[in-house]
Formats: C-alpha cells, sequence, structure tokens
C-alpha cells in the first residue's frame, strides 16, 4: 500500500494547452493578417515602379519569395508568441510581450519607409533597430519558453539577410534614396 504523503505531483506542463491554442489562434491569423496589409498598403510588390528601377544586389531573391518567406516567418514568430503568451505565471512574461509588440510595430514601420517614402538608409536604420530588438526579444522568449525562443531564430536569420540586402541596395542606388536627394 502507498501512502498518500508519498505520491509526488506530476510536474506542471511547460505551457498549458488550452492557452497555447487559444492564443495561437489569435495571434497566428492576427499577425499574418496586419503582415500582408502593411506590405499591400505600402506597396512592396513587383509592380512597384519606383522599386523596378532599382540596381538590386546579385542575392536578391526573386520577388514571389518574400511572399512566402514573410508567411513563414509571421506564422513562426505569432506561435512563439503564443507560446509565451500560454505560459501561466512564467516570470518576465510580461516583457517578452512587450518587446515582441515593440519589434512588430518597428517590423510593420520598414515597408512604407522603404517602398512608399523611398527612404533607403532610414529603413536600413529601422532594420537594425528592429534586429536588435527582436534578438531582445529571443532572450526575453527564452526565459519564459525554449522553443518560443527557437522558434525565433529563422526570424533572426532572415533580418540579417534583410539588413544586408537594405545596405547593398543602398550602395548600389545612393542617389534614389529620398534622404539624400534632400526630400
Amino acid at each position: 500500500m502507498i501512502a498518500a504523503d508519498s505520491i509526488v505531483p506530476a510536474p506542471e506542463p511547460w505551457f498549458s494547452t488550452g492557452s497555447f491554442t487559444r492564443a495561437a489562434l489569435v495571434a497566428v491569423p492576427g499577425i499574418l493578417a496586419a503582415g500582408g496589409l502593411a506590405a499591400r498598403i505600402a506597396g512592396s510588390t513587383e509592380a512597384n515602379p519606383w522599386y523596378q528601377s532599382l540596381t538590386l544586389p546579385a542575392l536578391q531573391p526573386p520577388g514571389p519569395v518574400f511572399g512566402i518567406a514573410w508567411s513563414i516567418l509571421y506564422t513562426l514568430i505569432a506561435l512563439a508568441l503564443a507560446m509565451v503568451w500560454g505560459t501561466q505565471g512564467a516570470p518576465g512574461k510580461r516583457l517578452a510581450i512587450g518587446l515582441f509588440g515593440l519589434g512588430l510595430a518597428i517590423n510593420f514601420t520598414w515597408s512604407p519607409v522603404f517602398f512608399n517614402l523611398h527612404m533607403i538608409s532610414a529603413a536600413l536604420g529601422i532594420i537594425v533597430v528592429m534586429l536588435i530588438v527582436a534578438l531582445a526579444t529571443t532572450f526575453a522568449f527564452g526565459r519564459v519558453n525554449r522553443l518560443a525562443a527557437w522558434l525565433m531564430v529563422p526570424y533572426l536569420v532572415w533580418l540579417c539577410f534583410a539588413t544586408g540586402l537594405n545596405a547593398s541596395i543602398l550602395m548600389l542606388n545612393p542617389m534614389a534614396d529620398a534622404m539624400q536627394m534632400g526630400i
């Protein structure tokens, strides 16, 4: 016979499945829709005549790759957010979600600045800040949920690549930058 005081309670799950599911059902479609809307409003398509006039770097992917990549990245970071959001009582959760929100807001400013305002150098500054905030978010997520932090890694890699593309476009097209032209 087992004594009642010798029964060890089961460990807490690393996240509550119900909370994660509810959070994911809000976060994934919400971030995908917001990202798609921001891109559409900014005119970040192959139909943008200013963008088509630029000299692009050799490593520039074809236009459709960006839509596919961002759909995957937004899904991954939304799932990461849902894991953190769905974690009950974790220390650092509020900071992690706050950093994520700040990073997403910065993310949504890049396309209008680059594609609508033609401010290539300002967009480069924005993407550098975006990368720094995404890195801070990844570390903050890691304190709440390690898997959430790992889901941020492809986003960080893409932001590094996109920063290089932005810098290359600026170097190849200095006179196409509205800030350089005094506009």
